[in-house]
């Protein structure tokens, strides 16, 4: 997998779009980066911009983004909400595919040790990429901000990693590091008072409050203050108020979503402010957040409500979204804040975007693809949809509300198969051209000719594999018709039945299109393999059909 990095660089400017954009336009200038988010917010008087690329650019485009930022930035003047302390206030680099937190931390060196030489700006490290651990944390080197920077900077201990101790007085100075990925999410509350929207920050964020006792810190025997840790693992959080909304936020980080997920700060938050006469109201995300958040948090709401969680993506989102209260100050829009929505390639989902009249046409039409591969699999998923629908009608069912749980998981495995074999239903396509492709090359030199037919073979074996899989999904998803015929609501009986149909239908169609390809194919070890298994996957679909029919046609009873 080609390696992607996300940057998520932060600017003290959230008012000025001509500044915004210019910096922005520094960024896009740079071949192979893709800009996925500007979130300028007007009472923190900060930008928060997020893209991505190969290493190598995102290094380029954010040393052209921090460069800007200094022209256009006057720090003298810079007011808001957010702590900050420089023009390009904090710079993190984070891995998302094909590279360690430790590589990107290597990459924020660069870019940091390249900030501090050409630009002559004072740039600290911080988290992964700070190997002294006494300052590696963004709210220890931002402690006393810009306006007390020109005295810190002079400190011994906060010479900075890079560029020149001394305060710039109209960049300031800036954060450069390595880290996980980051959710930051503000929980929305109704009251104004900053006061106590920072007693729930503190109940609820690890550091939690320093102790007290008759007004005074409490002090260890080494003289250090002594805290009272917070209920929340791996987050972050202070109180504000917000002048645009008229409401004070919980401003929270969520260092690693593994420990402590989106929905569960939401309910934490919500629990903290009710012991204090405080309501939540609504929350927001700032910047982009990771599909599985949604996920899990639609899931999780669903789960508290007793019903089913196997619904489809889109249906997962909606819940989360009305659940967390992510449209109360704005629209939210799923398809310009998840990141992995932002990073699809509209191309590679050509056939399950369309309508069903439109998928129907194009397969009728003089196009050999989509071909039988593709039905095969959509003729899966359809299989797998049916009992996936079984399952939620028993979930629901009236007198069965002890057995959610069983039938809800088992429509969370529908829905599985279903959304994998969709996804089959492009790559057969996306084979088959492959393999036309590989056809198309040149084959005048003998290079030309042996890369040539490496191509040819390469693209066959993909084009045998992935009928293959929709042999294997379609069959397991055979697992899940039977029990809904066995256990499910009997009134839709026979829409399991149907489901098997599909299902024995996918397995046999898709393993015409494993022997077609494998016909071609050169390694016949593995053409015999692959055979074989699919001879086994076949005739195991065709008496698990034999065995679901009767049971249906027994139940039907007519």
């Amino acid at each position: 997998m080609q390696p992607i990095l996300e940057c998520v660089p932060n600017f003290s400017e959230g008012n000025d779009l001509s500044i915004i954009r210019q910096i922005t336009d520094e960024i896009e200038s740079v071949t192979g980066i893709r800009l996925l988010n500007v979130d300028p917010g007007k009472a923190t008087n900060r930008t928060v911009v997020t893209f991505v690329g190969a290493p190598e650019a995102v290094v380029e485009a954010a040393f052209l983004a921090i460069r800007k930022a200094g022209e256009l930035i006057d720090m003298s003047k810079h007011q808001g909400e957010h702590p900050r302390m420089g023009a390009t206030d904090v710079c993190p680099l984070i891995p998302v595919a094909g590279i360690t937190l430790e590589e990107a931390a290597d990459y924020s060196r660069v870019l940091a040790k390249r900030v501090g030489t050409e630009l002559n700006l004072p740039v600290y490290l911080y988290e992964a990429a700070q190997p002294d651990q006494s300052r590696n944390n963004l709210s220890v080197i931002r402690a006393g901000e810009y306006e007390n920077f020109a005295t810190k900077i002079r400190q011994p201990e906060w010479r900075p990693d890079f560029g020149p101790a001394e305060f710039d007085v109209k960049r300031g100075a800036t954060v450069i590091g390595a880290r996980d990925f980051l959710v930051a999410y503000n929980v929305n509350l109704n009251t104004t008072s900053v006061r106590r929207a920072n007693a729930i920050a503190f109940d609820v964020r690890e550091a939690g409050r320093v102790k007290r006792e008759n007004g005074k810190p409490v002090l260890d025997a080494n003289g250090n203050t002594v805290s009272i840790p917070g209920s929340l693992k791996s987050v972050k959080a202070i109180g504000w108020f917000i002048e645009e909304y008229g409401i004070a936020q919980i401003s929270i980080n969520l260092t690693n979503l593994n420990v402590t997920p989106v929905h569960t700060a939401f309910d934490e938050v919500g629990k903290k402010a009710g012991e204090r006469g405080i309501r939540v109201t609504g929350s927001e995300l700032v910047g982009l957040v990771p599909l599985k958040s949604l996920l899990d948090a639609g899931k999780y709401f669903l789960g508290k409500q007793q019903r089913s969680r196997g619904v489809s993506e889109k249906e997962l989102i909606h819940i989360a979204v009305k659940s967390l209260g992510l449209d109360e100050l704005s629209p939210f829009k799923p398809e310009e804040k998840i990141i992995e929505y932002l990073l699809k390639d509209a191309g590679l989902s050509k056939m399950v975007s369309q309508t069903l009249t439109e998928f129907a046409d194009e397969t009728a039409s003089e196009s050999p693809a989509p071909g039988g591969g593709s039905i095969a699999a959509y003729i899966g998923s359809l299989g797998a949809a049916l009992a996936t629908m079984v399952a939620n009608l028993s979930s629901h069912k009236k007198g069965w509300d002890d057995r959610w749980e069983e039938f809800g998981n088992w429509a969370e495995k529908g829905q599985g198969y279903k959304d994998r074999l969709l996804k089959l239903v492009d790559a057969d396509t996306h084979a088959f051209n492959g393999i036309m492709a590989a056809f198309g090359l040149p084959k005048m030199t003998e290079p030309e000719k042996q890369f040539r037919s490496k191509a040819i073979a390469d693209a066959t074996r993909v084009a045998i594999e992935v009928p293959l899989e929709v042999m294997e999904l379609s069959l397991e998803s055979m697992d899940l018709i039977r029990a809904m015929v066995e256990t499910g609501n009997p009134n839709s009986v026979s829409d399991a039945g149907v489901g098997a149909l599909c299902a024995r239908s996918a397995v046999m169609g898709a393993f015409m299109n494993v022997r077609i390809n494998a016909a071609s194919y050169s390694d016949k070890e593995y053409v015999n393999q692959v055979v074989t298994r699919g001879k086994e996957l076949e005739n195991k679909c065709m008496a698990m059909e034999s065995e679901i029919l009767r049971m249906v046609n027994e139940k039907i009873g007519i």
